[in-house]
């Protein structure tokens, strides 16, 4: 699976009437997703609240990439299929990454990490709740140039991926409310009646439609572990290099 990313380069949407557009972009989560949106980011940027609608698994872009592309080939290894991590989107820079999930998710993302027997270890990797925001990415199906230097959804909110051509900068109003983000990964202690494995027995497994956050946070960790390791190793491959005397012949 492949994402398709507009380049960080080029002026940032909010360049030319900054005011606007700002507010059509809170207006579009408001109105269209029923979204908590705060208003006053960094930059005067609206950000997106978590702890309300949606809680938020941040991590390294490449590690992110990762966990999307193992997780959709172990549950779906064919076929056209509904992503199972659920919303993704992308910053600015293009350097990090957020899942989306269910509220409350947040809370059990340390315990979850501690029972996966990577707590303590720095993973670069935090959840956020309540009291937490994500940048407010450019609503999905916006004009390309609209996402040049802006937060950009990887995978759009709900399975129609809400939004109309309509709601970009310059368009006319955000249809009504078509979707909140659905299937988003929970951790549900109780399993259902008649189920077997981890759901059954209250050990994390989601149950019903919903990834397991279980899996999905195993596979975060493993993933920014392997990108510490590698960061490590290219950091120190370069510092050995720089130390090796001149050879002249």
């Amino acid at each position: 699976m492949s994402f398709t990313v507009p380049g960080p380069r080029g002026p940032r949407p909010h360049d030319a009437a900054p005011g606007s557009t700002r507010e059509r972009i809170a207006r579009f989560y408001e109105e269209t997703l029923g979204w908590t949106v705060l208003r006053e980011g960094p930059g005067g940027e609206p950000e997106l609240a978590t702890g309300v609608a949606f809680d938020a698994l941040e991590l390294p872009a490449r590690a992110g990439r990762a966990v999307a592309d193992r997780l959709d080939r172990a549950d779906r290894p064919a076929g056209p299929h509904e992503p199972v991590t659920g919303p993704v989107a992308l910053s600015a820079d293009r350097s990090r990454m957020w899942l989306l999930l269910a509220p409350g998710s947040a809370e059990e993302v340390p315990g979850l990490l501690d029972w996966l027997e990577w707590g303590g270890i720095a993973l670069d990797l935090e959840a956020l709740g309540a009291g937490r925001a994500i940048p407010a990415p450019v609503p999905p199906r916006w004009p390309v140039r609209a996402a040049q230097g802006a937060a950009v959804w990887l995978r759009p909110p709900g399975p129609a991926h809400a939004g109309h051509p309509d709601a970009g900068p310059g368009g006319g109003p955000a249809r009504p409310a078509r979707s909140a983000p659905a299937g988003l990964p929970a951790l549900r202690l109780c399993g259902v009646a008649g189920e077997v494995g981890a759901a059954g027995i209250g050990t994390g497994g989601s149950g019903g439609d919903a990834p397991d956050l279980v899996r999905l946070v195993d596979a975060a960790a493993a993933e920014c572990h392997r990108v510490r390791l590698a960061r490590g190793l290219a950091r120190g491959i370069a510092a050995g290099a720089n130390r090796q005397p001149l050879a002249f012949s």
